[in-house]
């Protein structure tokens, strides 16, 4: 279990760091709801990602839930994990959906870093172990210097 913090709902248009600034104005919804875990960082030295399958929550809920995979992107060359969370262990069907999704997302996001002249490889590398990802992140000591959305 993990705990994680909602910071984009599904169904919203709106993609934000955990700074709380808009990143961009997605043309597409988001189809899952997509946080982060506030007490770890992930290889980007960013809070680690998750989404949360199932029904729409709101900004700044917080909830423990089962971390049942992750979807590894590569984000400018770095490894950027994104933990697959739901109640229930996502059918296989489901898995192939948020799949589909990161693979249209670091197009995207490979286009929007082009246009902010921002280089570097923008791929989706697949599924993964939730296990695999939790041991690639790290706790979130008193003095990191990221900011986090303000609930």
């Amino acid at each position: 279990m993990v705990e994680v913090v909602i910071e984009i709902p599904r169904g919203s248009f709106l993609k934000r760091g955990s700074n709380g600034h808009i990143d961009f104005v997605s043309p597409l919804p988001c189809p899952f709801n997509y946080g982060s875990v506030p007490k770890l960082l992930g290889l980007d030295d960013d809070l680690l990602d998750a989404l949360v399958l199932g029904p729409r929550l709101d900004v700044g809920t917080r909830l423990r839930v089962q971390a049942w995979g992750a979807v590894t992107l590569i984000d400018r060359g770095m490894r950027d994990d994104k933990l697959v969370c739901s109640e229930y262990a996502p059918s296989l069907p489901m898995r192939d959906a948020v799949l589909r999704f990161f693979r249209l997302y670091a197009k995207c996001k490979g286009l929007l870093n082009f246009y902010r002249r921002r280089p570097g490889l923008n791929a989706c590398a697949g599924w993964c172990e939730a296990t695999d990802a939790l041991a690639r992140a790290r706790p979130r000591s008193d003095s990191w210097t990221g900011s986090t959305i303000a609930f």
